[in-house]
């Protein structure tokens, strides 16, 4: 059995559902004391983050992972236990084996192949790895983030091992993430009995057509390589389950996902212009999960697409779709951030798996992609 594959076994062995580490990160650093990295755990509250550090002074280039993962759901839905690891036909299930421990375990192999042949290199290679990514990210790596403002800490080049691939391993390369802002609004009426409606004011039939406005309006027609900023309604909810009652309130949630058109205190006064152009009385609460940020043509994305032709035969799709991840907290540090893993087919699903043969490649890629980066 190799060494990438029985890591990544051993850590989806672990149930590290987020934040509970679970002990991966422990596993983790004692491999790269031994491979010669200094550690420094970062807890913060219930949650695990672990920085390991080679070599010294910059260029610095991080490897960016994390240890936690979503619940399993119904273990009966599961054709194996979801923290048993199993390979069946070539892939490898288990609960993380695609998001992300997989891409965690190959980080690590290819960190200790890397200083192993190259002890004296140039700049700084390091891991953060947090146990919140899955869930709140308050205290992951937005915590470690602030710490490493507060002291300083420069960043030059961040790779995410995220599950990125489409269809095979190393068909996209992330060169950036949209922007994420939530919100929960509350439209208040007047609660009273449906057949003396001039009694009552009814929040859904007021908060309708301001709603309609945010959802049709076009915020922009995007921005370089990223697409038109969307606003998606994901919750609504009004009334006390009588059909006779109008209710007193409407509750709504929704989120912007936007491009660098955009930032979030804007955004929040666009959507705040229009509940009022409407005349609502209304409550509004954010939550900014992370801004937009980008990665223009420079060493680390030239490195990346050289590496991945070689691995595919063709130049990678350079996306800036999809969610977020923790890359939205070390981009404004100043550091440049790609986001590379294998396939995120099965991610958060029942029977989640990787290839095994995709499993064994990622090491050597990220190997090659720190040795042009960091090799003498």
């Amino acid at each position: 059995m190799s060494d990438v594959l029985q890591l990544a076994r051993d850590l989806i062995g672990r149930a590290s559902v987020t934040p509970d580490d679970a002990g991966c990160q422990a596993l983790i650093a004692a491999r790269l004391a031994r491979a010669g990295f200094a550690l420094e755990h970062l807890r913060y509250g219930e949650v695990d983050n672990l920085w390991a550090t080679h070599g010294g002074g910059g260029p610095v280039l991080v490897l960016l992972g994390h240890t936690d993962v979503v619940p399993p759901g119904p273990r009966e839905a599961w054709a194996s236990d979801p923290f048993v690891p199993e390979e069946r036909d070539g892939m490898l299930y288990g609960r993380g084996a695609a998001d992300m421990k997989s891409g965690v375990a190959a980080f690590v192999v290819a960190a200790e192949r890397f200083v192993a042949a190259n002890p004296r290199h140039a700049g700084t290679l390091a891991l953060l790895l947090t146990s919140d990514e899955e869930g709140d990210a308050i205290d992951g790596v937005r915590r470690v983030a602030r710490e490493f403002r507060e002291r300083g800490r420069r960043i030059d080049w961040c790779i995410t091992g995220e599950p990125s691939s489409k269809v095979r391993l190393g068909d996209l390369l992330r060169v950036g993430r949209r922007g994420s802002l939530s919100a929960s609004l509350t439209v208040h009426g007047v609660q009273g009995h449906v057949a003396y409606p001039e009694q009552a004011r009814n929040p859904v039939h007021l908060a309708l057509p301001a709603l309609q406005a945010l959802v049709s309006r076009r915020w922009d027609h995007g921005w370089e390589s990223f697409p038109p900023t969307s606003l998606q309604l994901s919750d609504l909810h009004a009334g006390t389950g009588a059909s006779n009652v109008i209710p007193g309130e409407l509750r709504v949630r929704f989120n912007l996902r936007y491009n660098p058109h955009w930032d979030a205190p804007r955004l929040e006064s666009a959507v705040a212009e229009t509940l009022d152009a409407h005349g609502l009385d209304y409550t509004l609460g954010w939550h900014r999960s992370g801004e937009p940020f980008h990665t223009p043509e420079g060493p680390l994305r030239a490195a990346a697409r050289e590496v991945l032709t070689a691995l595919t035969g063709n130049a990678p799709e350079e996306s800036t779709g999809g969610g977020t991840s923790d890359a939205r907290f070390i981009a404004p540090l100043g550091a440049q951030c790609i986001e590379l893993g294998p396939v995120n087919a099965s991610i958060h699903q029942v029977d989640e798996h990787v290839r095994v043969a995709d499993l064994e490649a990622l090491p050597g890629v990220y190997l090659a992609l720190i040795e042009r980066l960091l090799a003498r």
